[in-house]
């Protein structure tokens, strides 16, 4: 996509950069005015590192942490965030006093499972979600769903970005928020000025990277 790429100080750490770029894109709930492109810092070790400390600040050791869930691809980042949450002393219950990273399995039919093996690090944890981005909020409202239903306890929410603030009842803390976003806004779909301007599309993305038009 060869469009202006902005590189986003995070106002705990300016070495932590999120990419912006700005344009019309589509997700699966939203249209929106800027893509995050998080492809380095779920995939480059420094840049995992360095947001996960920006992450781990948010939590205070009195927050209960036994699993981190990965959405989103986030794995990378949440072992880091793991080994920050622990260097800070926050409380785990688990047997070996030490904090599992999972990710979820997804059915053919979308829906978000954890196997029988896995289970152990989800039924009666105290579980901290982590994802990329979150704009509406729909796949961590399924995410939230899917822990429950395995009597997983949530302890919190964090991501790179996220629109909202909370979602039933949860806080989200995020490294960057939408204010950070020059120009940022999110439409629902059918809503967007930038279709009914008949400005043509640039992507559909989501936070595993973008499909150009």
């Amino acid at each position: 996509m060869n469009k202006e790429v902005i590189k986003i100080k995070a106002q705990l750490d300016p070495r932590v950069q999120l990419k912006v770029i700005p344009g019309h894109f589509a997700t699966s709930q939203s249209h929106i005015t800027n893509y995050m492109d998080i492809t380095t810092m779920k995939t480059r070790c420094s840049e995992a590192h360095g947001v996960a400390s920006v992450l781990s600040t948010r939590y205070e050791i009195t927050t209960p942490v036994d699993t981190i869930v990965c959405l989103d691809g986030t794995e990378v980042i949440g072992t880091y965030l793991a080994e920050e949450l622990t260097k800070s002393g926050i409380l785990s219950y688990n047997a070996h006093r030490t904090i599992y990273v999972v990710s979820p399995e997804y059915s053919s039919s979308g829906q978000i499972i954890f196997r029988d093996n896995l289970q152990i690090a989800i039924r009666r944890k105290h579980i901290l979600v982590l994802l990329g981005s979150v704009d509406t909020g729909h796949t961590l409202q399924a995410g939230l769903e899917c822990i429950r239903y395995y009597q997983g306890i949530i302890s919190g929410v964090t991501a790179i970005f996220s629109a909202i603030t909370e979602i039933d009842g949860v806080e989200i803390t995020s490294a960057f928020h939408p204010e950070d976003i020059p120009d940022y806004v999110s439409y629902r779909h059918g809503e967007c000025p930038l279709c009914k301007n008949k400005v043509p599309l640039d992507a559909l993305v989501n936070s595993f990277g973008y499909s150009e038009l």
